[in-house]
């Protein structure tokens, strides 16, 4: 009904008894919110060309993107915060989430554009300081699951294979019970003199029109306490 089409109309486009001009998978699309990136492939199925462009961020034409992102991070300092793409590659940061990564990540595993994710999973990651792993690793890889797990990319359905044989055997059990005043779910490191309890916000670009940027995260850190936040300023040297 809000797509305008009759139910019999889409019943026959579903069945396959009628051939939806492009208009009309590209209304269906937007009354169902469908990603640009599958709008594509669902052009591509009905035998139309994409029409949604997928511009790399390193590209020229990015760079007033690029800025404005970048601005950002900036602004978010003294915390961390950096730019990923859908696999979670690390595309920028604000300098500040490279001190926090090789604080708990081994240098082997740190590089300009890594896989956070994989810095996380990996057992030379940071998981080797995060106090509650279970509970973090039951949630990070949820999240990659239903973001990467129906997409029908081979990059996606590797990263996840790897995620996954990294994270071991799935655990029955749910997550443990928390308390009312349990309000987020936060990342617990402890390391040496180190016990940083963090929180973070991810942030996406409202009403893209290219793949790339409809599939960008600014994830943002933040101390989840007062004690985590006087060990954060410790840390990073700030008043």
């Amino acid at each position: 009904m809000q797509a305008g089409f009759s139910a019999r109309h889409v019943s026959f486009i579903e069945t396959g008894r009628t051939q939806p001009s492009r208009q009309a998978l590209l209304v269906l699309a937007e009354t169902l919110d469908v990603p640009l990136r599958e709008r594509n492939r669902l052009l591509e199925a009905g035998g139309y060309a994409h029409v949604y462009r997928q511009t790399p961020l390193a590209s020229g034409e990015m760079a007033h993107i690029r800025g404005v992102l970048q601005f950002i991070l900036d602004r978010h300092r003294p915390y961390a915060a950096i730019v990923l793409d859908r696999y979670s590659t690390c595309l920028l940061g604000n300098g500040v989430s490279d001190q926090l990564l090789a604080a708990v990540v081994d240098p082997s595993l740190l590089s300009t554009h890594g896989n956070l994710l994989r810095m996380v999973f990996h057992p030379l990651g940071a998981r080797r300081f995060i106090a509650n792993w279970d509970e973090v690793a039951r949630h990070l890889l949820g999240r990659a699951e239903r973001e990467l797990g129906t997409s029908g990319d081979e990059v996606a359905e590797a990263l996840l294979a790897e995620l996954r044989g990294f994270a071991g055997p799935s655990r029955p059990h749910g997550p443990e019970a928390f308390s009312p005043g349990d309000l987020l779910l936060p990342v617990h490191i402890r390391k040496d003199s180190i016990d940083l309890r963090l929180f973070s916000a991810i942030m996406t670009l409202g009403t893209p029109q290219d793949v790339t940027l409809q599939e960008l995260r600014i994830e943002t850190f933040f101390p989840a306490d007062e004690a985590s936040e006087r060990c954060w300023r410790s840390i990073t040297g700030t008043p």
